[in-house]
């Protein structure tokens, strides 16, 4: 079978796509032949050893599948040949068959393509898991989503729309500006590359300021960091919570005064050690996802699909933060 390959540290050029032997199912596994594999930030990192998991090459990249079960190994009760699934796995998604332990399989309902399940479940299960449990949105609240474009981002817009809430999406385009509006996006802020000086900065707080309102944010959702985040935070509601998803931009540096000023909180989401901590909550989590879906209102926004030669393409286009929703590979 075909795999895409990092034999060696680097960026997307040093990936390689190479035939490998399938897998067999060990005890508490099923194969899965892979249909998709959704791409996300992490595997940029990943390949470049700059994330906190560092597979033993050589592995396939991609952490984020959809398929259908072809074997059924010892051990394993529910599951049967011919169940159309999705699984977070971290790595090795990039290849047409990946053996996976039952324990992190999800159903896929059917009328759901499975090219568009793939990329439900680390966007929309982050930002349920960050808006529910971290961020205890609730109606009416005004929440603000830094990088509102890209898969996390627009999960985020969809899932405050669906609780209820008014959003206003920054972003760096007016292309994403409109791509965050079609999500649902109540007002938008276009804002320019960093690095930010002084007054750079503060022109910045000010137009957040000015789009969520004198009361201020009651949820921001960080998916950017750098130089965004201090004003960011400068635009937060009184008790409000800033909720830190990702750094794409550099990890910020915050001046805790203003959260003594504001009395808010920043708040980390980890949504891969929360769902392996707790595996019932993520997995009410999961099943909530799909009755939003099936309700219409969300829906993954795959925009670009790729084939197993041109991952490295969807992987690059990602890094360089050109990417308008999610980009999927097609097996």
């Amino acid at each position: 079978m075909k795999a895409v390959l990092t034999k060696d540290v680097g960026g997307p050029e040093t990936l390689v796509v190479e035939d490998i032997d399938a897998p067999s199912p060990g005890s508490g596994q099923v194969v899965v032949d892979v249909a998709a594999c959704a791409i996300n930030f992490p595997d940029t990192l990943m390949i470049r050893d700059l994330y906190q998991f560092k597979p033993e090459r050589p592995y396939s990249p991609g952490g984020e599948i959809a398929g259908t079960i072809s074997a059924v190994g010892e051990g394993v009760d529910g599951w049967q040949v011919g169940d159309r699934v999705l699984a977070g796995i971290g790595s090795g998604g990039l290849r047409e068959r990946v053996a996976v332990d039952a324990g992190k399989l999800f159903h896929v309902p059917e009328g759901i393509e499975l090219v568009d399940a793939s990329a439900l479940l680390m966007t929309y299960g982050t930002m349920i898991h960050a808006l529910k449990d971290r961020g205890d949105i609730s109606q009416g609240d005004t929440v603000l989503v830094l990088g509102a474009a890209g898969g996390v981002g627009l999960a985020s817009v969809e899932l405050a729309k669906a609780y209820g809430a008014r959003v206003v999406a920054a972003v760096s385009s007016e292309e994403k500006a409109q791509a965050a509006k079609d999500a649902g996006a109540d007002e938008t802020v276009v804002y320019p590359r960093q690095p930010f000086d002084k007054d750079a900065s503060k022109q910045l707080a000010s137009d957040f300021k000015a789009a969520v309102g004198q009361n201020g944010a009651d949820i921001v959702v960080d998916i950017v960091g750098g130089d965004y985040s201090e004003p960011a935070l400068r635009s937060i509601a009184w008790e409000g919570r800033f909720l830190v998803i990702g750094f794409p931009a550099g990890i910020a540096k915050m001046p805790l005064n203003l959260t003594l000023l504001k009395s808010c909180d920043i708040r980390g989401v980890f949504w891969g050690a929360f769902a392996a901590r707790e595996p019932k909550r993520n997995a009410d989590n999961i099943a909530e996802l799909f009755d939003l879906w099936k309700a219409g209102k969300i829906k993954p926004q795959v925009s670009e699909t790729y084939s197993l030669d041109n991952a490295h393409e969807a992987i690059a286009k990602l890094e360089a933060r050109k990417a308008v929703g999610k980009l999927v590979v097609k097996m």
